[in-house]
């Protein structure tokens, strides 16, 4: 299972994505695998690091994880959960502006506010009992609606599966996550902390069932990535375009 990507400081994160850019660059002379999949030149260097990134969820992040599920109350839990997923709405809201998806944006900033001024702080989800569909954007899908293809399939050290597109706009996305702005510095990688574990916590459920299921966990979860940020992207369920979308479909 990948490992959560908010563990990070904003620094510490900016510079793994630039690690990930550069060993993409550096291997991007390598031979690929014979019938190797077309969005996946790359396959003998992640799998590599999806090994890297298994072994330390194994040794950290799974178990850390684990012991928060049982000890923390499933209420507290869902307050932690709901409280970052409100600080993601902002972000949300901005990228379906620019996705010119107004009904989304709308969506968006009617979650946010409900939530923030009648949810203390977010830590209630009012929004979802009124209704009021969470859409969750990210600035890869904004340059995915736009046109720019994905490029190949990269899986990159502690952030896990991505493309070249997707890999160059996570940085923008660390730079507008609402808790780089936190400080002292040091209650910020707390926060970073406490959002890492808990989204690896709401994983271990599917992560047993990926072990168990996948006869080749890299190839399953591959597939089910870039096709459900298709999907993400065009707004279908199954990674075909929509007719009303700006960009033709991702190759």
């Amino acid at each position: 299972m990948t490992t959560p990507r908010y563990f990070l400081s904003a620094s510490g994160r900016s510079g793994l994505v630039a690690l990930g850019l550069a060993l993409l660059l550096a291997l991007g002379g390598c031979a690929s695998r014979p019938n190797a999949h077309p969005l996946d030149p790359l396959e003998p260097f992640n799998r590599g690091v999806m090994q890297f990134n298994d072994s330390v969820d194994a040794v950290f992040f799974k178990p850390v994880a684990t012991v928060y599920r049982d000890a923390v109350p499933p209420l507290a839990r869902t307050g932690v959960s709901n409280f970052f997923g409100n600080l993601s709405d902002g972000w949300s809201f901005v990228n379906s502006l620019l996705q010119f998806k107004f009904q989304n944006a709308a969506e968006n900033w009617m979650r946010l506010n409900v939530n923030t001024f009648f949810g203390l702080g977010g830590i209630l989800d009012i929004a979802s009992d009124l209704n009021i569909e969470r859409h969750r954007e990210d600035f890869g899908q904004t340059l995915g609606r736009w046109g720019m293809d994905t490029g190949p399939y990269l899986v990159l050290p502690f952030f896990g599966p991505s493309t070249v597109r997707d890999s160059f706009a996570l940085w923008v996305d660390i730079q507008a996550d609402p808790v780089h702005f936190f400080t002292p510095v040091a209650a910020r990688n707390v926060i970073y902390g406490v959002r890492t574990i808990d989204a690896r916590s709401n994983l271990l459920r599917a992560s047993a069932v990926l072990e168990e299921a996948a006869l080749d966990k890299y190839s399953f979860t591959r597939d089910a990535f870039l096709q459900r940020r298709r999907a993400q992207i065009f707004d279908t369920q199954d990674g075909e375009r929509n007719p009303g979308s700006l960009a033709p479909a991702a190759r």
